[in-house]
C-alpha cells in the first residue's frame, strides 16, 4: 500500500506541479484530523510520512495509568506493555494504527482535507504564474463575447480572463478565435482563486510594446520617462537617453519609421507622438505640444505646476487638438496645467471669451 501511496504522490507532483513535500504536510494534517474524529481516536496522535524511505506511520498517544478514567487519552499498564514492554505508569505510549482501521467518517474527512490542500496548492501555483505576468503583455485568444455587458472572455494559457468593455479600445472588434495582445494590469487573489485584470487601453500596453520593439529601451540606454494615452486615438511618449550619442526619439521611431509603425499597426492605427524628455519644464512642455510649434512658455505658478503657452495664431487649433485632445495629453504627460494662447492674443470674432479652459489640458 505504501508503494502505491508514494507512487500516487509523485504522479501528482509530476502532473500538477505540486511539490510532494507540500502534499505530505497536507496529508499529515488530514490524517491527524481523521484520527481525532474516529470513535476510537485520540486528540494526541502522531503522523509520520517519509517519502525518502517510503514509510507511513500513524499512532495514538496515551498516558499509562493504573485505572482508566478517559479511554481516549489513557491506557492501563497491562495494555500498554503490549506496545512497549518497558512502559510504566506515568509514561506515554504510542499505539500504531493501520489506515484501514480508520472509520468511514474519518476517511472521508481525510479525503476532503487532502483535496482541499491540493486545490490550495493549485491556486498557489496559478497565483505565482499570474504574478510573473503582472505588468507584462500576453497573447490571448477570444473565446466568446457578452453582447449585453460588452465584455469579452479570453483564453490565456490554460485559464480564462475577462476583458471588460471599459478596457477595450473604442471601435475595435474582437471576434471569436481572434488572437489579441492584452496588458496584465493586476492580479487579484479571490475566494475562487487568482484572477487576471487585463486591459487593451492601459498606457502600460504601449510602454511594453516599445520595450519589446526597441533594443535601446530593453538594454536600458533609452528610458521611457512618461506616457499619456487615449486608447484608439493618440498616445504621447516622452523618452530620455542616458548616452549622449544615442538619439532617444530616433531609436523609438526606427529606420524609416519601422519600429513605431509596427506598434501603430498593433494598436489599430493609433497615432503615437514620441518626444524628447527634458528636466527643463518649459522645454518639456514645448515638446509635449508637438506637432504644434511653441513660441514661448511662461511659468505662472511653479508650485501648482501651472503655465501659459504662446503659439502662432495659425497653430492654435493644432496645439489644442480635436476636442482639446493634444493639450489634454500634453498636460497628462508633463503633469502641468497648460493654458494655450495665440501670439496675437486675438481668438476670433465669434469668441467673446478666452478659450483658455478649452486649451488647458487638465486631467
Amino acid at each position: 500500500m505504501n508503494q502505491e501511496f508514494f507512487d500516487a504522490l509523485y504522479m501528482m507532483e509530476k502532473e500538477k506541479g505540486i511539490p510532494a513535500e507540500y502534499l505530505v504536510e497536507k496529508i499529515k494534517v488530514a490524517i491527524a484530523i481523521a484520527v481525532k474524529k474516529d470513535p476510537a481516536g485520540s486528540e494526541e496522535n502522531i503522523v509520520e510520512i517519509d517519502p525518502q524511505t517510503k514509510t507511513f506511520y500513524v499512532a495514538l498517544r496515551k498516558n499509562v495509568v493504573e485505572e482508566v478514567e478517559d479511554p481516549y487519552t489513557e491506557i492501563t499498564l497491562q495494555d500498554a506493555v503490549k506496545y512497549n514492554k518497558a512502559a510504566k505508569v506515568g509514561d506515554t505510549v504510542e499505539i500504531p494504527l493501520e489506515p484501514k482501521k480508520f472509520g468511514r467518517i474519518a476517511a472521508q474527512s481525510a479525503k476532503h482535507v487532502i483535496r482541499q490542500g491540493i486545490r490550495e496548492a493549485e491556486k498557489g501555483l496559478l497565483l505565482q504564474e499570474y504574478q510573473s505576468r503582472q505588468h507584462d503583455i500576453v497573447t490571448a485568444t477570444v473565446l466568446r463575447s457578452d453582447p449585453k455587458r460588452g465584455s469579452v472572455t479570453l483564453e490565456i494559457g490554460n485559464s480564462e480572463a475577462v476583458l471588460p468593455k471599459s478596457e477595450q479600445v473604442p471601435g475595435e472588434e474582437l471576434t471569436d478565435g481572434m488572437k489579441v495582445r492584452v496588458y496584465v494590469v493586476d492580479v487579484q487573489n479571490g475566494e475562487k482563486g487568482p484572477r487576471l485584470m487585463i486591459s487593451r487601453t492601459h498606457p502600460g500596453l504601449v510602454k511594453r510594446l516599445f520595450e519589446m520593439q526597441v533594443p535601446e529601451i530593453y538594454d536600458g540606454v533609452v528610458e521611457i520617462k512618461a506616457i499619456s494615452r487615449e486608447a484608439g486615438s493618440r498616445t504621447k511618449l516622452a523618452v530620455y537617453s542616458r548616452d549622449e550619442d544615442v538619439d532617444p526619439v530616433g531609436s523609438c521611431i526606427g529606420p524609416k519609421g519601422a519600429r513605431v509603425s509596427s506598434i501603430v499597426e498593433e494598436l489599430g492605427g493609433e497615432k503615437i507622438d514620441v518626444i524628447k524628455y527634458s528636466e527643463d519644464p518649459a522645454e518639456f512642455i514645448s515638446a509635449a505640444l508637438s506637432p504644434a510649434t511653441v513660441l514661448g512658455v511662461d511659468i505662472v505658478d511653479e508650485a501648482a505646476h501651472s503655465c501659459r503657452v504662446t503659439v502662432p495664431d495659425h497653430q492654435l487649433s493644432l496645439a489644442i487638438g480635436n476636442k482639446g485632445q493634444n493639450a489634454r495629453l500634453a498636460a497628462k504627460l508633463t503633469g502641468w496645467k497648460i493654458d494655450i494662447r495665440p501670439e496675437s492674443g486675438f481668438y476670433g470674432e465669434d469668441e467673446e471669451e478666452s478659450p483658455s479652459e478649452d486649451a488647458r489640458g487638465e486631467e
